[in-house]
């Protein structure tokens, strides 16, 4: 089967890299790297840190976008995941960064490049309809609220905000009944339990659901212990915990995730097509798939 490449809107990093810490080089050879495993556009995502570090982040990673060649994945831009969260659902962010979500806050490390940003909506002071004036994704994640009329979509479903219950409402919830949100879910077999994935891909129109990986620096390479978010993490070689027992993010990248899926019989190609219709993103370039879900050739 053929499909377009992989676009890859949730990490935080690959092959021993952070994009919170990471050098142009660092940057550029990543997305070399990544392409080799049929993901042809990224979303670098920087988790929770100081206004310093991440505009620091912010201006290598749009620096190095600047000087990608054709072997590389196309940098589209950033996804702030951090700062606007909400301590009840933190996860393996740092809340002492944490910041209400106005657009004063926002000017503190606004940039063009910043294309998606996760927020708590329940906490929202004007800044959710700032962004959308400008273009920029809004998603509710590491949240508790169900009001989500103003978001665009929601940052990996079920992790990290308030869950289903058949009283009252939930984001989780809301994120199931809204036909008109896209939905980030962490497909790795770890994250979201079979019985959850099977019913968001009942609830969820299939055009609405976005794979992503929220994968971590230790994906594709020999770190077993490193510093991701201030939290010292522990790979095992299957998930990465903090200290606490916390889940830090996912070890698989996307077309790892798409394996898993087809093992199970819930993988949908229309998957693949999703970011690109979200971002509204165009991208050169296919995949042949042999019938395991496994990719036998990248032309681009």
């Amino acid at each position: 089967m053929r499909t377009k490449l992989l676009i890859e809107q949730h990490f935080h990093g690959a092959f021993g890299i952070d994009f919170n810490k990471a050098s142009v080089q660092d940057v550029l050879y990543l997305s070399k790297e990544i392409l080799k495993y049929g993901i042809g556009g990224i979303f670098p995502t920087l988790v929770t840190d100081s206004i310093e570090n991440i505009k620091r982040s912010i201006s290598v990673i749009k620096e190095a976008s600047k000087s990608q060649t054709s072997d590389m994945a196309k940098i589209f831009g950033i996804h702030l995941e951090g700062i606007f969260l909400n301590h009840d659902k933190k996860g393996i962010h740092n809340p002492k960064y944490f910041m209400s979500p106005t657009i004063e806050n926002y000017k503190l490390l606004e940039d063009d490049f910043i294309k998606i940003v996760t927020l708590a909506p329940e906490l929202d002071c004007g800044l959710i309809e700032y962004l959308k004036d400008k273009g920029i994704k809004v998603q509710a994640g590491h949240c508790i609220g169900a009001d989500l009329s103003n978001c665009d979509g929601v940052t990996h479903t079920f992790n990290a905000m308030s869950g289903i219950s058949h009283r009252g409402s939930s984001t989780a919830l809301s994120a199931l009944v809204n036909d008109g949100l896209y939905t980030e879910i962490i497909a790795d077999g770890i994250h979201v339990s079979d019985d959850a994935l099977k019913l968001l891909f009942k609830s969820k129109p299939t055009d609405k659901v976005i794979l992503v990986s929220d994968c971590l620096p230790c994906t594709k390479s020999n770190l077993s212990e490193f510093i991701f978010a201030d939290e010292k993490v522990f790979y095992d070689g299957e998930k990465a915990t903090s200290t606490q027992g916390t889940l830090a993010g996912s070890t698989k990248l996307l077309p790892d995730i798409i394996k898993i899926l087809a093992k199970k019989k819930l993988f949908n190609p229309g998957f693949i097509n999703n970011p690109y219709n979200y971002n509204n993103i165009d991208l050169d370039g296919f995949l042949e798939w042999n019938n395991d879900w496994e990719i036998i050739q990248i032309i681009k």
